[in-house]
């Protein structure tokens, strides 16, 4: 794959830090890697955006924005109250293609969930994942209200004709509740993909170094990492079975 659309199922879900494992993942294996952030919100010129703290952790090659707006709000509304012109899924397609052209792997991060507008069009990452016949990799949160979100997320993608490549939990907490350990095994189910990888909550505070060094580990070798699925669904579903058996 040359280009990977990577959506969340929503906000704040660790999208930036999934990018920059996999960005870590493909870079360690020798490739050229672009992380390109259409549309950055709620940050003024000059701060750090998720494409800057993906190659920071990531050391890709390449991080780069279309267009940044000051307010924390969807695209469409955030070009429209800065009175800044939008992007749009075509533009995203080009430059993703322009990136394609001159490294291994481009990274697209969306905003927000697939659906979000980038403009008054109605054009979202979908639309952009769409024109580059890209798949799209699913970031989850781990917990209570993921199994919606994903099925919702798969829906969208398999009415729309285009490739979920997987799902990935951005944020593994230390010490799971019974509805995450319950979520490693029904992940998958809701998607109708695989479960590709998991990374720990507090990755993002790590090291470039250190960052670089375990991000194989987080990720299934579909996605060129190391990382077992069924070793660490198997791991957490013992877990939760004990502790059935204990409350019984």
């Amino acid at each position: 794959m040359t280009v990977i659309v990577v959506s969340g199922t929503g906000t704040e879900i660790g999208k930036t830090v999934v990018t920059a494992a996999l960005a870590a993942t493909a870079t360690a294996a020798g490739r050229t890697v672009a992380i390109l952030k259409p549309a950055q919100t709620g940050l003024t010129p000059g701060e750090a955006g998720d494409a800057d703290e993906a190659v920071r952790l990531s050391g890709a090659t390449t991080g780069a924005e279309l267009a940044r707006f000051p307010e924390p709000l969807a695209p469409d509304t955030a070009a429209r109250r800065a009175g800044l012109a939008p992007v749009s899924p075509a533009g995203t397609a080009e430059a993703a293609r322009k990136l394609a052209a001159s490294h291994d792997l481009v990274l697209v991060e969306g905003a927000g969930g697939l659906l979000v507008r980038f403009d008054e069009e109605g054009g979202t990452l979908a639309d952009a994942a769409r024109l580059l016949g890209a798949p799209v990799l699913v970031v989850a949160p781990a917990g209570l209200g993921t199994l919606n979100s994903t099925a919702l997320t798969a829906e969208a993608l398999r009415a729309r004709g285009i490739e979920q490549a997987g799902v990935v939990v951005g944020s593994w907490p230390a010490g799971p509740d019974l509805a995450a350990r319950c979520n490693l095994a029904d992940l998958p189910r809701a998607a109708g993909a695989p479960l590709l990888g998991a990374v720990p909550h507090g990755a993002g505070a790590l090291t470039p170094v250190a960052f670089r060094a375990a991000a194989p580990s987080w990720l299934a070798p579909a996605l060129g990492g190391s990382w077992d699925a069924d070793a660490f669904t198997a791991s957490y579903t013992d877990m939760s079975a004990t502790t059935a058996a204990v409350t019984v």
